[in-house]
């Protein structure tokens, strides 16, 4: 029951602040933008002028899978950045400004506290990324062609993982550091490193959750992948995020907060 209270107040929060109506808002525009651009290229280059008389612009419009794997890499860039700076003050904002004591010497556990605020963080991140998913598949089959609802669903629940990974850095890190700024930068530079890896070294680092983006693109554009692979991201991201909460709740419970 505590929990539920602790999971209330913080959608209350979101609501206040308008984040539940922005963030969602934005996913949207962002997967809207993906298959209209793709659509619409031509006409904009043509638009934009300082084209040789007589020019033809003739740019082959990609298939539809493609579509939904390039809108994934645009909530991997300003989706993810978008979120994190959201969340970035999650628990060093109210340990600033003495919120946070005022909560945790009444009868709320510091478990509570920290799963509560990762509960709020994910019905955010999961439903914005829904929205916006959702439209970026109603405007390709609208425009461009079908894509297979299995498709969809897979790389949207692979990729939702990898935002779980990085929604736990960013709580575990604004645990840790009482800039919030600090918080983002040090979030997005892990899940870019990680990436990164995962990318340069697919055999060495194909199995940790940097490489969940990519399988996810693959699932949505039906590209084959590495399935032992997959399965040991899968493994080590669950991993990862249980380890990113425990460890917040014992830096918490280590310097309870309440300073």
């Amino acid at each position: 029951m505590r929990l539920l209270v602790m999971i209330q107040k913080e959608l209350l929060e979101l609501v206040r602040s308008l984040k539940l109506i922005w963030v969602p808002l934005v996913f949207l525009l962002l997967g809207i933008m993906q298959p209209v651009s793709n659509y619409y290229m031509p006409v904009i280059l043509e638009q934009a002028g300082n084209l040789p008389e007589g020019a033809v612009i003739d740019i082959p419009l990609p298939s539809a899978p493609s579509v939904m794997a390039g809108t994934l890499s645009q909530f991997g860039t300003m989706g993810l950045l978008v979120l994190v700076l959201v969340f970035m003050g999650t628990v060093s904002t109210e340990r600033n400004s003495g919120a946070a004591s005022l909560i945790l010497v009444k009868p709320v556990t510091i478990t509570s506290f920290i799963l509560s605020k990762w509960l709020a963080m994910l019905i955010l991140a999961w439903g914005s990324l829904a929205l916006g998913y959702a439209g970026a598949w109603y405007y390709t089959e609208l425009l461009i062609g079908s894509v297979p609802p299995m498709q969809i669903i897979t790389s949207f629940l692979v990729y939702g993982l990898w935002i779980t990974v990085v929604m736990s850095f960013t709580l575990l890190f604004s645990t840790l550091l009482r800039s919030p700024a600090g918080a983002a930068f040090s979030s997005l530079g892990l899940a870019a490193l990680i990436t990164l890896l995962a990318s340069l070294l697919p055999k060495q680092a194909g199995w940790s959750p940097g490489a969940l983006g990519g399988f996810a693109s693959k699932l949505a554009a039906n590209i084959e992948y590495g399935t032992a692979d997959f399965g040991w991201s899968l493994v080590s991201s669950i991993i990862v995020i249980a380890a990113a909460l425990i460890a917040a709740i014992g830096v918490l419970r280590a310097s309870p907060a309440i300073d």
